[in-house]
């Protein structure tokens, strides 16, 4: 399969909380001239949780409309309570003609997790209420792993599943995934501490938040290895997993925003409840970008 590497993009706010159309176009370009895949609405990077069902849907046009056949675009959302819920928003991401979307793993909240059998049903019943392409998620925020078999199983079931997206800190879900239906599905990890292992162990690529802010060094990693150019794949892979563990120990998207802004890229705030960070901590990470190399490569 080919290699490949996507943003969980940003949603800009104004200072006043409103979603800033103008400044997610502009976004948006930056990360379709990087040549970087795009996830639209999540649930993290693009405070999807903070969205209404009708700006969640314009996020969706909107990609399509701006960069809908520059760059691979697809939905992802948050996670749902229901397969209904769940199968609702796959709805509105085939109408606004997304390529592909995230199913994220069931989550009934109230620190329940459903059993193995509960899971299952609730991904037959989601990928049998569309024929849009699908990728499932299988993160560690829910409590939970996708069994690989369970998977092999979906997939010989559903052929518009094409993909999964591994989110655990140890390496075992993956390597079992590639194991599995490796020669199946394509398989991202998410973020960027896992991505030259994943890509050495069979995998399609990674994820990344920190793609909004460095989306050539997140492609020159993806480059690097498709060409199997050692010191391209490296060097950028030293420096997005650095900025990754600087930007999550500094507030995660709170502070990618704010550099994003001190470098008078569109990014815009962050929307209620979440407070944006302080100069401080913006200070550190443009100390960083400059050091390591990152400024340089992005052009700024």
């Amino acid at each position: 399969m080919t290699l490949s590497t996507f943003v969980i993009s940003i949603t800009p706010f104004d200072a006043d909380g409103r979603f800033d159309e103008a400044a997610f176009r502009s976004h948006l370009d930056r990360m379709a001239d990087a040549g970087i895949g795009v996830y639209l609405g999540g649930g993290g990077s693009g405070e999807g949780f903070t969205l209404s069902n009708d700006e969640a849907r314009r996020v969706l046009e909107i990609g399509v409309d701006q960069i809908g056949g520059r760059v691979p675009v697809r939905a992802m959302g948050i996670e749902p309570r229901t397969a209904q819920e769940m199968a609702d928003y796959l709805s509105m991401a085939t109408d606004a003609g997304v390529e592909a979307a995230q199913v994220y793993s069931l989550d009934p909240g109230h620190g329940h997790r459903p059993s193995p059998a509960e899971v299952e049903s609730y991904l037959s019943e989601v990928l049998a209420s569309t024929a849009l392409p699908c990728v499932v998620s299988s993160h560690m925020s829910v409590g939970y792993r996708l069994s690989p078999s369970m998977l092999q199983s979906l997939a010989d079931n559903f052929d518009h599943l094409v993909g999964v997206n591994c989110s655990h800190p140890d390496l075992a879900p993956l390597i079992s995934l590639v194991e599995t239906v490796g020669d199946r599905l394509e398989i991202h990890v998410g973020g960027p501490a896992q991505a030259l292992s994943a890509l050495a162990l069979g995998a399609t690529g990674f994820l990344s938040s920190e793609g909004n802010l460095a989306p050539k060094t997140c492609a020159a990693l993806i480059e690097g290895a498709r060409t199997k150019n050692f010191d391209t794949s490296t060097t950028a892979f030293s420096q997005i997993a650095r900025l990754s563990s600087l930007l999550y120990r500094l507030g995660g998207i709170r502070a990618t925003k704010g550099v994003m802004r001190s470098l008078e890229l569109p990014a815009g705030f962050v929307r209620s409840p979440q407070i944006d960070a302080d100069e401080t901590a913006v200070s550190k990470v443009l100390e960083f970008l400059n050091s390591s190399g990152i400024a340089s490569t992005e052009g700024w």
